[in-house]
């Protein structure tokens, strides 16, 4: 009978996007194979505490899973001749580890930092590794990246927080930009995700407001250009032979900020994604075959979503990968498998083994 390998699942995080790290976390859990896997659930608090959890899931889903009665202060090990996570309790105990499966979103979980911890360890990595992380989590690099390889990205200026406080000049070279970019257009932190501190700006004086607004999610503030048409995605499994699901179409309606913020992307309220795409079959495969060239342009691995736009002359635009996606049942990485084909439970189990087999 072949052994169970143990893989720790790590849920929560310091980040903005603690509560989505949360639901991703319970619906993985609830979907891998137990027969096949023991999951060692270490949570990260909102303080950046770690924890390994021995609650029910469900307190995980409901945010009730940072306890005194469900927790052990635990630290994953430095020492690579001893894979594992030390469970500090009043006699230090040991879990040895078949793999890291960071389910985290944003700073702190989906930037390369926890993926270098890993990888510092010797444990397997469940994910992308650690510069594909970094790298695709900094907007400007990323499309930098991109662009060199041929595919067309929104034009961009990059920021700095110091500059902008207290150099006039940055702030001429911000009007000048805009000037010749025209509006609306969008404000973006660099390095943030899930929409947060992501500002629609129709007119100019709502530029500075929008500014200070990303600067509260990170030091560089990225101004970029409307793209005309609707937004694509992609799923994207493996590292060496790679597997896409379907594309997915994003539409706005009435009542939104005029792109897929938070609120959108968790609640639908007045957005719709519609997958497969209502698209040409022959334009879906040129967006797998984009989504495919930038996944290893980045040097993506395991699992991605290349989010891209389709401008209504049928141009594709890249805006960004999100190298963790979110991992609901109702998330866009697994409705784009699914239609594919391949049940939230394959997607998976193809994941694991991808990490697992390096």
């Amino acid at each position: 009978m072949e052994k169970k390998r143990q893989i720790a699942i790590l849920f929560g995080g310091c980040s903005p996007e603690y509560e989505v790290s949360l639901q991703s976390a319970y619906s993985v859990i609830s979907h891998l194979n137990k027969d096949r896997y023991t999951l060692i659930l270490l949570g990260i608090s909102r303080t950046g505490e770690w924890f390994c959890f021995t609650g029910e899931p469900e307190k995980i889903k409901e945010d009730t899973w940072c306890n005194e009665t469900d927790c052990i202060p635990a630290v994953l090990s430095s020492d690579r001749g001893k894979r594992g996570v030390w469970l500090l309790q009043e006699r230090p105990g040991f879990l040895s580890l078949d793999a890291v499966f960071p389910v985290l979103h944003g700073k702190n979980g989906e930037d390369g930092t926890v993926q270098g911890l890993a990888e510092l360890a010797g444990l397997p990595l469940i994910g992308c590794g650690v510069l594909a992380s970094a790298l695709c989590m900094d907007k400007d690099r990323a499309h930098r990246l991109v662009q060199a390889a041929g595919i067309r990205v929104p034009k961009a200026m990059v920021i700095e927080s110091t500059g902008w406080k207290r150099e006039k000049e940055d702030k001429a070279d911000v009007q000048r930009f805009t000037e010749g970019l025209g509006y609306p257009l969008y404000v973006k932190p660099v390095k943030a995700g899930s929409s947060f501190g992501v500002t629609k700006v129709l007119r100019p004086e709502e530029l500075e407001e929008a500014i200070e607004r990303a600067f509260a999610y990170d030091s560089q503030v990225i101004l970029e250009e409307n793209i005309e048409g609707f937004e694509v995605g992609c799923a994207v499994l493996g590292t060496e032979e790679l597997l896409v699901g379907e594309v997915d179409e994003i539409r706005l309606g009435e009542g939104t900020e005029g792109f897929f913020d938070f609120t959108e992307k968790y609640t639908l309220q007045n957005s719709a994604i519609y997958v497969p795409a209502r698209i040409p079959v022959k334009k879906a495969e040129e967006i797998k075959r984009t989504a495919k060239q930038i996944y290893r342009v980045l040097g993506c691995s395991c699992f991605a979503r290349v989010d891209m736009f389709l401008t209504p002359d049928g141009e594709i635009v890249f805006n960004e990968v999100n190298t963790i996606p979110g991992f609901t049942e109702h998330s866009r990485y697994p409705g784009m498998m699914r239609a594919a084909g391949y049940p939230i439970e394959e997607v998976l189990e193809r994941i694991c083994q991808c990490g697992l087999e390096g």
